[in-house]
C-alpha cells in the first residue's frame, strides 16, 4: 500500500507525500518528538504596512480577524439552520465584536480520521472502519480527508484525499497494538491540517476505546496546541463500554475527550455498544453540514498576547433558549518583533 513515511510536523509540506515501502512506515516520531513544542511559534504571520520612523523601519501589523464554525442547538437538542446574521452576538473577552462575515452553508472540509490502533481495538475495527467511511460518504463530496491509525506511535496511512476507496484502504490497515498516544495523535493531525488542508475549515474526528497512556503531550499541552493553531473543531467517539478498563481509567478518558472536543467547538460522543457508532458518525457528518460560519477582526492588536475568550450568542424571534457550540477561544497571531534597520538599509 502507499504511506506516508515522513514523519508529521518537523518538514515542510513537500516533504509529506506518500513513499512506497515494502516495511510499515517509519513512525511519526522517528528521531523527535511527535510534535513541536507547545510554546513554539505556530502562528503565522500577520500583514501590515511597513513604514520609515527616524533610522528604523517599522511594521504595523492588522488586527487578528477570527473564523468562527457554530452549531446552534433549541431546547430540545434539534439543530438550528434558520438564523440570520442580526440573530448573533459575538463577545471577546467581554467586549461586542462586529461581524464581518456570515455564512450558512454546506463548506467542504478538510477531516483527520485520528482512529486507535492499539491492541484493545482489534475487534473494534472492523465496526469503526465503517462508520468512519460512512461518515466521509455522508458529507459533503467535494471534502477531503487523511487517516490517521495510533497507538504507541501515529501514522498516516492515507494523505488526504477526496477517493472513498483510497480512505478505505486506509482504514484497512490494522495492527492493533502497543498504547495509546492519543494527545500527539491529535496535535499531530492538527499540525497536519495547518500545514496542508486545502479547505479552511477543518475537522477531527477521533475513535478510542481508552485513555491516553504514551503521550509526550498531556491534555493542557494538547489542547493549547489546538488553539494555538486556531485549529479543527475535534468530534471524539470514545468506545468506554465493557471491562477493559476501571471507573477510574472510564473517568480519566471521558474527561479528556469531553475537554478536546469541548474545547474546539466539537461535542463528544460516548456509545454504549459498536450498533451506535454508525448513527453517531451520521450525526456528526450532519452537524459539521448544518454550521454557520461567522467571521470578525478583533478590536484587540495581535500584540497584545494571551488567551482570548470568544462568546456567541444566538437569539431569534420565537425560537426560545438556543445553545450555541463553539470554540472557546484561541491565541492571537504574535508577529515576530523586527530588528531595526538603519536609514542606509
Amino acid at each position: 500500500m502507499i504511506v506516508l513515511a515522513a514523519p508529521l510536523l518537523f518538514f515542510p509540506s513537500d516533504a509529506l507525500t506518500a513513499q512506497s515501502t515494502a516495511q510499515h512506515p517509519a513512525p511519526l516520531t522517528v528521531d523527535r518528538d511527535p510534535v513541536r513544542s507547545p510554546d513554539a511559534d505556530v502562528t503565522k504571520p500577520t500583514t501590515g504596512e511597513v513604514s520609515k520612523e527616524g533610522g528604523s523601519f517599522v511594521v504595523r501589523a492588522d488586527v487578528e480577524e477570527v473564523s468562527l464554525n457554530v452549531t446552534v442547538l433549541d431546547g430540545h437538542g434539534q439543530i438550528v439552520q434558520d438564523l440570520k446574521r442580526n440573530d448573533f452576538r459575538v463577545l471577546e473577552d467581554g467586549v461586542q465584536q462586529n461581524l464581518l462575515s456570515f455564512q450558512h452553508a454546506d463548506i467542504p472540509v478538510s477531516i483527520g480520521l485520528v482512529i486507535d490502533n492499539s491492541g484493545s481495538m482489534y475487534k473494534k475495527r472492523p465496526s469503526v472502519n465503517k462508520s468512519s467511511l460512512d461518515l466521509i460518504l455522508a458529507s459533503n463530496p467535494k471534502d477531503e480527508a487523511f487517516v490517521v491509525n495510533f497507538a504507541d506511535d501515529a501514522y498516516i496511512d492515507q494523505d488526504l484525499t477526496s477517493d472513498p476507496n483510497k480512505l478505505k484502504d486506509g482504514l484497512g490497515h490494522i495492527e492493533s497494538r502497543g498504547g495509546t498516544a492519543l494527545y500527539d495523535a491529535v496535535v499531530a493531525s492538527a499540525d497536519k491540517l495547518a500545514a496542508d488542508a486545502h479547505r479552511p475549515k477543518q475537522v477531527i474526528v477521533i475513535i478510542t476505546d481508552g485513555e491516553d497512556n504514551a503521550s509526550t503531550l498531556n491534555l493542557e499541552q494538547a489542547i493549547r496546541r489546538v488553539q494555538q493553531l486556531s485549529g479543527p473543531v475535534i468530534y471524539s467517539i470514545g468506545l468506554l463500554f465493557g471491562d477493559e478498563m476501571s471507573r477510574g481509567e472510564v473517568r480519566h478518558a471521558r474527561r479528556a475527550l469531553e475537554m478536546l472536543s469541548g474545547e474546539t467547538g466539537g461535542i463528544a460522543f460516548f456509545p454504549k455498544s459498536l450498533d451506535q457508532v454508525d448513527q453517531i458518525a451520521a450525526e456528526v457528518a450532519r452537524d459539521i453540514r448544518s454550521q454557520y460560519t461567522l467571521a470578525y477582526h478583533s478590536t484587540k492588536p495581535t500584540s497584545q498576547p494571551g488567551f482570548r475568550k470568544v462568546t456567541v450568542i444566538a437569539q431569534a424571534k420565537g425560537e426560545g433558549k438556543l445553545n450555541v457550540r463553539t470554540r472557546t477561544g484561541y491565541f492571537p497571531s504574535v508577529k515576530n518583533t523586527p530588528k531595526p534597520a538603519s536609514s542606509s538599509q
